[in-house]
């Protein structure tokens, strides 16, 4: 059962990047945006001090996040989901999608990265330890959002409404990774980034439990 479950999940996770491989306008439309935004931005700034750097790289990071997972569940009408659910499992199909859209919002973040650093300059002191937060970060906002959608996959796939459930969570998780990613900038050791770090993997673990525990009775829907 457990590796029917396995396959199950790996094919749709396959044929959803065969589908992002197909329909590349939409990953150069969220790479467009990601380029101009952050070009705006050195129009307007410059070259922002650390602080602001850190900011706007997570602000970009959330807009990202809204507009690359929204589509995953957009474009799976009606008729798709009734032929997924009479075929798989509905804790397969909402892995396959948890797991795809962490592969997509990893790429995401490395191409915002990449933008930031050759148009805002690069502040970054230590840089394995940033990349490593930014992907700890992306996954994060991957997880949260592709729930969300999920949920307002319901409501006649109103985007909107995935943004508006997902504010008062969003917030704080962006504050803790502004807080978490601050010691990329500085040489002096922040206190308190063990629990930081430890909110953020209990906060992934809980969203994935209720991924798995709630889509089954949003499916039969």
């Amino acid at each position: 059962m457990k590796s029917s479950a396995f396959r199950q999940t790996l094919t749709l996770v396959k044929k959803d990047i065969l589908l992002e491989l197909r329909q590349k306008y939409a990953f150069y439309g969220i790479l467009l945006y990601i380029i101009s935004t952050v070009f705006v931005i050195n129009l307007m700034i410059d070259k922002p001090e650390e602080k602001i750097w850190n900011a706007l790289f997570w602000v970009v990071q959330l807009f990202v996040a809204v507009n690359a997972i929204a589509k995953s569940f957009v474009q799976e009408n009606r008729g798709r989901l009734l032929y997924f659910y009479s075929l798989v499992h509905p804790r397969s199909f909402i892995a396959a999608k948890l797991i795809y859209n962490i592969i997509l919002m990893s790429v995401m973040t490395l191409i915002t990265m990449g933008c930031c650093m050759l148009f805002l300059g690069n502040p970054v002191t230590s840089f394995w330890y940033f990349l490593g937060v930014i992907l700890l970060g992306g996954i994060s906002l991957s997880l949260l959002f592709t729930m969300l959608a999920a949920i307002a996959a319901q409501a006649n796939q109103n985007a909107a409404l995935m943004a508006i459930m997902g504010f008062p969570i969003m917030l704080p998780l962006l504050m803790l990774l502004s807080n978490i990613a601050k010691s990329s900038f500085i040489t002096v050791y922040q206190p308190g980034l063990p629990k930081m770090f430890l909110m953020m993997g209990s906060m992934d673990i809980l969203i994935i439990a209720l991924s798995l525990v709630l889509f089954p009775f949003l499916w039969k829907d």
